[in-house]
């Protein structure tokens, strides 16, 4: 059986292990992050800050999952004032496939919806199509692709 519950300050070091595991996932698919060592997220303030839901996924008493909710002020454009980002998504290797991520997911919606925010997005490499298809199947749809360059890469020449 999946338990979700808040994070505290004591699942700090799994946490960190976990950060440490999305970046080495992510590294392959993003040649712009550091190869070594390095941070995505301030966990302790995800921790405290009341505007966001960090949550710890258990199986049988073992942290196996984590993930969050950040609430946060929409564009003037967008039909909605605020929405859910989520971010930290992360099963640990053994634990995949059992529904973890669905289930945080689904906490996470419901957090949102408690707090009458209806609209969730969160960004995802389109090269990581296992993510893709836990996030759709949790009803997600794809909305927009963010695109880069690397102007030392490239000589951009007028058209």
């Amino acid at each position: 059986m999946i338990t979700i519950r808040k994070a505290t300050k004591e699942d700090l070091p799994i946490l960190y292990e976990f950060e440490q595991g999305v970046l080495y996932a992510e590294r392959p698919m993003d040649k712009t992050l550091k190869a070594s060592k390095t941070y995505y997220y301030d966990i302790p303030n995800l921790i405290s800050d009341l505007k966001v839901e960090l949550v710890i996924a258990e199986i049988n008493g073992v942290i196996a999952g984590c993930g969050y909710a950040r609430i946060k002020q929409a564009r003037d454009c967008f039909q909605f004032d605020q929405f859910s980002y989520l971010g930290f998504m992360f099963t640990k290797e053994g634990f995949r496939g059992k529904g973890i991520n669905n289930a945080i997911i689904n906490y996470l919606y419901d957090w949102s919806l408690s707090r009458g925010v209806y609209e969730v997005r969160l960004e995802v490499y389109p090269t990581n199509i296992p993510a893709m298809k836990a996030y759709e199947k949790s009803g997600m749809t794809y909305s927009i692709q963010t695109m880069r360059i690397d102007l030392r890469d490239k000589n951009i020449k007028d058209s």
